[in-house]
């Protein structure tokens, strides 16, 4: 078979010509040498791909039925990637929707990929057959989209006659519109796939937490790296590209955010970093949002003091606040909690500081920021969290965060840790340090 792939070609998967994960010559991006190391020296366990591969694919499946859907049709990068691990331009295929794969419940996973695109798929064994030309928005498609949104339908429409055996429910994440009335005009009944998959990821195994502790330990070496050339006369520009710098060194592949501030930038907080030089005493907050090493993302927060100068009371002040406020909240966390508790108990922001709080107390985290967004009291919205899936289980990984900033004051501080959810507790799966300087007394 050719390897040169025209629009509308599909080509079936013969595993005996897939190549081994471990080539470095292939389409694997994988972690470094720098990182093996580092892992090899903290006594870190390697995820087992194939394992954990197939148990992503299974929480998929496991969800469908469930749900009693026939399948589902994924264009969001994200899910694609946890469903298959399969992955190509993120970024770029996150606004620009030229991929699509469908999870029949029962029978093959089918992956449109990218034109030209078939040797980024070869070495995983979940895929059994690529296809092409899945888009249909303007910017590739034009006054074709149409058209082209009803030629995909039909497609997927035979797989469901294939597969489905005459169920018609078809979970859909996210879809230009001319294809989700394409796939409704033939019949088909569209229901959430972005639920389907938020509850698929909720909880991971152990083999996938070996995943989320290396992507962890690699974002805070990097993290390491940063504060190591922060000082006086840096600007944020330059001290954000260190993070990015340290991630890719090591595999990582992306960082969704540029939340660094420092001095009067920290509040209110969202400020992303910019040209300002940062000066000898300011406070400078970043939170990673760091997608590092097997797609996994370590999202933390910090906020350091910058050169030699003591901290201002105040300074102080606002950090020790932060610290005690993610402390007294992570108390909170054991199995069998519910969501709603979590939002209406724990730490209360006074006055001076809910006014600017965080949007979120705590939230999923996996390969992205995940289900669920648990927040403060004051926005907390009952029946928002479906039954069976509304309290902490063991394997849910969450962050735990908070920034304190007041209306009117010069600066705020933003912390954030990842923490896992045990039998028995937590497991803080961060160990970057505090800035011990901001909290002493």
């Amino acid at each position: 078979m050719t390897d040169t792939l025209f629009l509308g070609e599909t080509r079936k998967i013969d595993p005996s010509r897939r190549p081994s994960d471990s080539s470095r010559d292939g389409a694997e991006i994988g972690p470094t040498d720098l990182v093996l190391g580092e892992w090899r020296a903290l006594g870190l366990a390697l995820p087992d791909m194939t394992v954990l591969r197939d148990y992503r694919l299974g929480r998929v499946r496991s969800l469908l039925r469930e749900l009693d859907l026939a399948g589902l049709l994924l264009f969001d990068p994200l899910n694609i990637r946890y469903a298959t691990d399969s992955m190509n331009m993120q970024a770029w295929t996150s606004h620009n929707f030229a991929r699509a794969c469908f999870v029949p419940t029962e029978g093959p996973v089918i992956l449109w990929d990218f034109i030209g695109c078939a040797h980024l798929t070869r070495h995983l064994p979940l895929i059994e057959e690529i296809r092409f030309s899945a888009s249909f928005f303007y910017f590739t498609n034009a006054e074709h989209a149409d058209a082209d949104a009803e030629r995909f339908a039909a497609e997927i429409d035979d797989l469901l006659r294939q597969y489905g055996g005459g169920n018609r429910r078809l979970a859909v994440d996210k879809m230009e519109l001319p294809g989700a009335f394409a796939l409704q005009a033939l019949g088909v009944d569209l229901h959430s796939g972005q639920r389907v998959m938020e509850l698929a990821r909720l909880i991971k195994d152990a083999n996938e937490l070996r995943a989320i502790r290396c992507a962890v330990a690699a974002t805070e070496a990097a993290v390491d790296e940063m504060r190591k050339v922060l000082v006086p006369g840096i600007s944020e520009n330059a001290l954000w590209a260190e993070l990015h710098r340290g991630n890719i060194a090591r595999g990582g592949e992306w960082i969704e955010t540029r939340l660094l501030a420092s001095g009067p930038r920290t509040n209110p907080w969202f400020h992303e970093c910019g040209p300002r030089v940062i000066q000898d005493g300011d406070l400078l907050g970043f939170d990673t949002d760091c997608v590092s090493t097997y797609g996994y993302c370590c999202d933390i927060s910090r906020t350091w003091l910058t050169g030699e100068r003591k901290p201002s009371d105040e300074q102080r002040r606002l950090y020790q606040i932060a610290y005690e406020h993610i402390q007294r909240n992570m108390e909170l966390l054991r199995p069998g909690v519910s969501f709603e508790e979590l939002s209406l108990k724990g730490d209360n922001l006074s006055d001076e500081f809910a006014p600017r709080r965080y949007c979120v107390k705590f939230h999923g985290i996996g390969l992205c920021d995940e289900f669920p967004s648990i927040r403060y009291s004051q926005d907390f919205v009952a029946g928002v969290y479906r039954d069976g899936y509304d309290h902490l289980q063991p394997g849910m990984t969450l962050t735990v965060e908070a920034y304190i900033g007041a209306v009117g004051g010069r600066e705020g501080v933003k912390l954030e840790d990842q923490v896992l959810i045990t039998e028995t507790g937590i497991e803080n799966l961060t160990s970057q340090p505090f800035d011990a300087d901001l909290l002493a007394s």
